[in-house]
């Protein structure tokens, strides 16, 4: 079956710049797009009673024009791109962690309609990151420009989550033909640089292994927490790879706290690497 590469599109600036990247995505993955909408009753909101009983509502004419424009501008840019547009009923952030179980990868912009300025990651966003069951794309900072040929970066702590990052970013590296920086982070009072340095190399050499011809880098990074140091290390990446949850991480929580701060914080996009089917 050839999954899609799955985006959800509002209309808003931040959407369709992640419309933008999936089409990439979709091109360097050999899937076809599909540009979803999620949309709710418009007697959703503030009535004691479910409004759903009333019927499915039908399909928002302004969005399904705002879906087949965005789409006719896509396949203009990206020669042989495959488009498809669907609407949905439902909320944007549950659509789209449905429409996952059967896609490649989902994508997602940092803030949609009615997101506040200050909040650097919507609920929709937030939502799909966390409990989405294939890779989930999170693009941003949607008012910087973004560069497309950096490395991609990814961070190792030893953990299974970490270990799957890795193979999802060398794969991300080997598509796009772009270096792969592994790196690890250590307080600087540590001691026991050999043992970090097994760990980097070893993630590394993993990397090297699964796609013969890749350069890999590895760096160690000096720092008291893992999230700040991540977070620069990011500014000269095009991607950065992060697990669900790392060392420490508590099983009820879906992203680990470096997962997390990486995801709000980082300055280039960032892909979460959940496993594909795992049930939530």
């Amino acid at each position: 079956m050839n999954r899609p590469v799955v985006v959800g599109v509002d209309g808003s600036p931040s959407s369709l710049v992640a419309a933008e990247h999936a089409a990439r995505a979709a091109l360097l993955r050999s899937c076809p797009l599909h540009l979803v909408h999620g949309y709710l009753h418009p007697l959703g909101y503030g009535i004691p009673l479910n409004p759903y009983e009333l019927g499915v509502p039908a399909p928002n004419e302004e969005a399904g024009k705002m879906l087949e424009q965005t789409a006719a501008d896509l396949a203009g840019r990206w020669p042989g791109l495959e488009v498809a547009v669907r609407q949905v009923a439902g909320g944007p952030g549950a659509t789209l962690v449905e429409e996952s179980r059967r896609a490649e990868l989902v994508v997602v912009g940092s803030r949609g309609h009615g997101g506040f300025a200050g909040l650097l990651l919507g609920s929709v966003g937030t939502q799909v990151a966390a409990h989405a069951h294939c890779p989930v794309l999170v693009v941003r900072p949607a008012e910087e420009p973004i560069t497309v040929d950096g490395p991609v970066l990814v961070g190792v702590d030893g953990s299974e989550a970490a270990e799957l990052a890795v193979g999802y970013a060398a794969e991300e590296a080997a598509r796009r033909g772009a270096e792969l920086v592994v790196a690890h982070v250590d307080r600087p009072d540590e001691e026991g640089p050999a043992q970090t340095g097994d760990l980097v190399e070893t993630a590394a050499a993993a990397a090297r292994g699964s796609h013969p011809g890749l350069t890999v880098a590895v760096r160690l990074l000096l720092a008291d927490k893992p999230e700040p140091a991540l977070i620069e290390a990011s500014s000269g990446a095009a991607l950065v790879v992060v697990g669900t949850r790392g060392r420490g991480g508590f099983a009820g929580m879906l992203l680990g706290s470096v997962s997390q701060s990486l995801v709000q914080h980082a300055h280039c996009p960032v892909l979460v690497a959940h496993p594909y089917g795992q049930a939530r």
